[in-house]
């Protein structure tokens, strides 16, 4: 029997599972902190902004596009006024027609001895004059919170990921006011965001494709599943050092979703979670055929990974 000091057994690392797991668990229990918090200030002030600017007919938004071509919010003297922000001097209003309710007295009702205090409202249209942000100053208007930091190299092994995997991934300006879109096997994007915004676009639109884009499938409602991707997308962000601060829970906020719902798709988040960040990472298994590589994703997160609808 040999003297010495006996070796210790070496502790195995972890795999990139595990890590991928503890690191979404933390993420996802900030997550939950925020969405007990509610929307935070900067979303409140926002939503309460954009409350102020009136919807306009059809009509009314071609005579805004025929003056104005390159509008991009318009509202009334007072409106701006309310919201910090005065009209430039010397810029001309944009025509647009607004309707006016009138009483007055029927006719008809006084000829034939009806009651003549009787008022009958009658609508009545009248021009009006708004004005674009761009021919107003003052103070900026609130915005919601935006994901920031670089995600470096990261962004291009996401994209990469996505087209072997066998969905198509393309920019597109024709999303109405979407960021991004998932349709099942196509991802499209809206250009022009940073590389963080842009990140994080993507794997919200790549968690709907894992999550709730599978063949066969039934789809949660709305609120789980923009609760889930927006989920994924905040955990993934976090895993890569973007500085999300509270534009996951502000999102989520925005759908009606909350710590509970959240909660209740804990285990689906944290699967899809792992399957992103090994493709962000560089650490996933490229050997597999990209086709395969995605077949079975969408087999694993299906079994037992939903959450009772």
């Amino acid at each position: 029997m040999s003297g010495g000091t006996p070796k210790r057994a070496s502790t195995p690392s972890p795999s990139n599972a595990e890590r991928a797991r503890d690191l979404s668990e933390s993420a996802l229990a900030q997550l939950s902190e925020q969405l007990e918090a509610g929307s935070s200030e900067q979303f409140t002030a926002f939503l309460n902004a954009m409350s102020r600017f009136h919807k306009y007919s059809f009509g009314n938004i071609m005579l805004i596009v025929a003056q104005r071509p390159d509008a991009i919010r318009v509202a009334g003297f007072h409106t701006w006024k309310s919201l910090g922000r005065t009209v430039k001097k010397g810029e001309k209003g944009l025509l647009i027609i607004a309707p006016m309710v009138l009483r007055s007295k029927d006719r008809d009702e006084k000829e034939h001895g009806q009651d003549q205090d009787q008022d009958r409202p009658r609508l009545r249209f009248r021009a009006v004059h708004v004005f674009d942000l761009s021919q107003t100053e003052g103070d900026p208007l609130p915005q919601p919170t935006r994901v920031g930091g670089d995600p470096g190299e990261a962004l291009g092994l996401l994209e990469t990921a996505i087209r072997d995997s066998g969905i198509t991934l393309e920019d597109s300006d024709e999303l109405g006011g979407a960021v991004g879109i998932s349709t099942g096997g196509r991802i499209m994007v809206r250009p022009g965001q940073d590389p963080a915004e842009r990140f994080s676009t993507i794997v919200h639109e790549w968690a709907h494709e894992l999550l709730h884009q599978i063949e066969g499938a039934e789809r949660p409602p709305k609120v789980v599943r923009e609760t889930e991707a927006e989920a994924v997308a905040f955990v993934v962000g976090q895993s890569i050092g973007l500085d999300t601060g509270t534009a996951s829970a502000d999102y989520i906020c925005l759908y009606q979703g909350n710590a509970e719902t959240l909660a209740g798709s804990m285990d689906r988040i944290q699967k899809t979670a792992a399957t992103i960040i090994e493709a962000v990472t560089g650490e996933a298994d490229h050997e597999k055929p990209a086709k395969q590589h995605r077949v079975s994703t969408a087999a694993v997160l299906a079994k037992g990974g939903r959450t009772e609808r």
